[in-house]
C-alpha cells in the first residue's frame, strides 16, 4: 500500500521514513506540547474571518479527526500563517542562518531590536496572491497565484536578505507553507490510503471554496514557540 503513496507524501510514513521528526525534543515534545524556541520572522498571517480563513480552519478539523492524529501537535488557528522569509531562532545559531556581522551569541531580543531596527523605511515589493498547491499531513503547500505573484514573492524574499544579511541554503527553492501541526510520530504504512483519499478530498474542497489564500500584509515578528507570532513591523 506504501508503495502508491505520492513522493511529497512518502516522508510523513514510518515506511518510507523512520528518522525521528528535526525538531522534536526542541520545538515540541512527544505529548505534542510546544517548548520555548524564541526567534523571530517575517510572515502574513491568514485574514480572520475570511472565506479563506473558514475554509481552512475546515481543513484543519478535518485533520484533527483522524483516528491517528494524536501523532500531530496541531498549533491554535491563532498562529496560523505563512512565511515570507526565515528569521534567526534559538536552536539555529550558525552560518548562514545568523548574519555573518554579528556574533553567534547574540540574545534573541537584542537580535529583534537589531532588525527593527534595519527594517525601519524597507520598502516591500507589493501585494501578492496565493494559492494552495498541495495538501500534506502537516498543512498546506502553497504558491503565487500567478506568474507575477511569484516574481513578487521572489522579489520580497531577495530584498529581505538585505536587512537579515544572510540567504539560506533554500533561498531560491523555498516552498512557502502554511503549517498546521508537527509530526510527533511517522504515521503508519497502512493508515497511507486513508490520508491520501483525506488530503486529495480536502484539496479538492480548498480549490472551490478559496482559490485564493487571503493573507494579511507581510509583518516582521518575535516570537517565543510555535504558538504565537507577535507582530512587531508590519512590511507595507
Amino acid at each position: 500500500m506504501l508503495a502508491t503513496v505520492r513522493p511529497s507524501l512518502a516522508g510523513f510514513f514510518e515506511g518510507t521514513n523512520p528518522i525521528a521528526p528535526v525538531h522534536l525534543g526542541t520545538r515540541y515534545d512527544t505529548s505534542g506540547n510546544f517548548l520555548l524556541e524564541p526567534g523571530n520572522t517575517v510572515v502574513s498571517h491568514l485574514v480572520g474571518g475570511s472565506t479563506s480563513e473558514a475554509a481552512i480552519i475546515e481543513v484543519r478539523k478535518r485533520m484533527l479527526a483522524m483516528p491517528d492524529a494524536d501523532r500531530l501537535a496541531f498549533t491554535p488557528i491563532s498562529s496560523l500563517h505563512m512565511t515570507l522569509f526565515q528569521g534567526i531562532i534559538e536552536y539555529r545559531r550558525r552560518l548562514p542562518y545568523w548574519p555573518s556581522d554579528v556574533a553567534l551569541d547574540t540574545g534573541i531580543d537584542d537580535m529583534t531590536r537589531l532588525y527593527l531596527g534595519r527594517l525601519q523605511g524597507f520598502e516591500g515589493h507589493g501585494p501578492f496572491k496565493v494559492k494552495i498547491v498541495e495538501v500534506v499531513p502537516t498543512g498546506l503547500t502553497v504558491a503565487g497565484a500567478t506568474e507575477e505573484d511569484r516574481r513578487v514573492l521572489k522579489a520580497w524574499r531577495d530584498a529581505l536578505s538585505v536587512p537579515f544579511g544572510y540567504r539560506h541554503p533554500d533561498h531560491e527553492t523555498y516552498a512557502f507553507h502554511i503549517t498546521f501541526a508537527y509530526q510527533i510520530r511517522r504515521l503508519a504504512d497502512e493508515r497511507a490510503a486513508a490520508w491520501q483519499e483525506l488530503l486529495y478530498d480536502c484539496l479538492s474542497f480548498l480549490e472551490r471554496e478559496a482559490p485564493v489564500i487571503e493573507l494579511r500584509p507581510p509583518a516582521f515578528c518575535s516570537f517565543k514557540d510555535m504558538k504565537h507570532f507577535e507582530e512587531l513591523l508590519v512590511l507595507g
